[in-house]
């Protein structure tokens, strides 16, 4: 059988290109804000008929829900280790998500406390408002993951 003429430096070269765009996509964070009914910043929210706030509809057209808001408590978060999805409440009426996988080698955060999303592996810590490396060794915040709040419920946006 013939070896592939593609350079194993090639194949790697798509691998991190498709990871930086990923990576890309998810940099386009949405906040949702309860307080100032809509998006971070005042904007007002994008609202969809599509799924009601039970989550559920006739057709099921909308985003499947992550989480009712009453699942995630004020000052902590819940992880979605199936999603790798971490969602939070920093202030009462404000949800952020960022992703559950850890910038220093990848593992799934496991727990959030103490207004910090925490690794198991070495001790990394990050900040449930906006990611951030609260201590280290991870090098780099969490990825935001863009939701959207529809009535009492959270949805992947």
């Amino acid at each position: 059988m013939a070896e592939s003429s593609v350079p194993a430096s090639s194949r790697r070269t798509v691998l991190a290109c498709a990871c930086a765009a990923g990576a890309a996509a998810l940099a386009g964070c949405t906040t949702y804000n309860a307080n100032n009914g809509g998006i971070a910043g005042g904007q007002p929210a994008q609202s969809s008929s599509a799924t009601p706030a039970n989550g559920t509809s006739a057709a099921q057209s909308g985003p499947p829900v992550l989480a009712r808001t009453t699942d995630i408590p004020v000052g902590g978060g819940k992880i979605l280790a199936d999603q790798k999805i971490v969602i939070t409440e920093p202030q009462a009426g404000t949800f952020k998500a960022f992703t559950a996988v850890c910038t220093h080698q990848g593992c799934i955060v496991n727990s959030v406390s103490g207004g910090t999303i925490n690794c198991p592996c070495h001790g990394s810590k990050f900040s449930i408002a906006n990611g951030s490396v609260v201590n280290g060794p991870a090098p780099s915040p969490l990825a935001p993951v863009s939701i959207q709040v529809q009535g009492t419920s959270i949805v992947q946006a």
